[in-house]
């Protein structure tokens, strides 16, 4: 297996990624997303409608650190008016081109999207409803985002059912449902990659650390073989603890999967869909991805 091409004179790469929503306007939520790497540093803004539309009305990059291209930045603001639902990720590579920091930036764009179902727009009074406990809150959740109901393990039949057989424990309160006027970092939410090459081995870490999750992701891949010969991770924080640790078990069996092209696709069907954790799933694609 070759290494990584982020590792090209260098041992070790580290990306960090800050994200946060504030609740600014009447009809829609601002999402703000800073990501630091060893080679640049940017920070978008977008104005978007909540759930089910998610169109960016405004759309903002901030060079902060390294070579971003202007025509980056200048694509990044035409976004105004693209739903982020699927096919957001080409539909972005489409428009930022190929400049300096173009893929930041489209990664930028995933992390605002998935920010965007962590923060609902409901009726206060609605959303007060969330104090009456863990199924209080599921219910909120699929009436907020009616995209979830079998999108992974706790949304479907069978998570919904042992809400009536064992004791869960809810992460969600009311304002993540229907935040106050004017309400800032209403979620907030910080990540960490690490891939480096020690001992023929590449070790990959990735934590995620926000008000409703908590993951802390371990890879390590033979370099000689390109096989998975470790696969940790702990989930100090999860939405409905009872429930969504039933699939975290599956990330265990990463171990003697080939880290090819495929690898990506292949946990779909293992990590993420009806019987799996989409923020496991997203944590691990992720990941992943930095190997290509």
């Amino acid at each position: 297996m070759e290494a990584p091409a982020l590792l090209a004179g260098r041992a070790r790469y580290q990306r960090s990624t800050h994200g946060w929503v504030d609740n600014l306007h009447d009809d829609a939520l601002t999402h703000t997303v800073r990501i630091t790497d060893d080679d640049r540093a940017l920070e978008v803004a977008i104005v978007a409608l909540p759930a089910p539309v998610y169109a960016i009305r405004q759309a903002r990059l901030t060079p902060l650190a390294g070579r971003i291209a202007p025509s980056v930045a200048a694509g990044f603001s035409a976004l105004g008016g693209t739903p982020m639902v699927g096919g957001l990720t080409r539909r972005a590579a489409e428009i930022l081109g190929e400049g300096d920091g173009a893929t930041l930036a489209v990664d930028a764009l995933i992390e605002v999207a998935r920010l965007a179902r962590q923060v609902a727009k409901m009726p206060r009074a609605e959303a007060e409803k969330a104090a009456a406990g863990a199924l209080a809150c599921w219910t909120l959740d699929t009436q907020a985002w009616p995209e979830l109901p079998d999108s992974c393990f706790t949304y479907s039949g069978a998570g919904r059912a042992l809400f009536a057989t064992r004791t869960v424990a809810a992460t969600g309160v009311p304002d993540l449902y229907g935040p106050r006027p004017g309400q800032r970092r209403v979620f907030e939410r910080r990540k960490h990659v690490r891939l480096e090459r020690a001992d023929g081995r590449l070790r990959l870490f990735h934590s995620m650390h926000d008000n409703v999750h908590g993951f802390e992701l371990t890879l390590e891949i033979d370099l000689a073989s390109g096989k998975v010969v470790k696969a940790d991770h702990v989930t100090p924080r999860l939405p409905y603890m009872g429930v969504c640790s039933e699939p975290q078990r599956t990330f265990a069996g990463l171990v003697g999967e080939t880290a090819d092209a495929g690898l990506r696709k292949r946990i779909q069907a293992t990590l993420g869909g009806a019987a799996g954790c989409a923020q496991l799933y997203d944590l691990t694609a992720d990941l992943l991805k930095l190997l290509g």
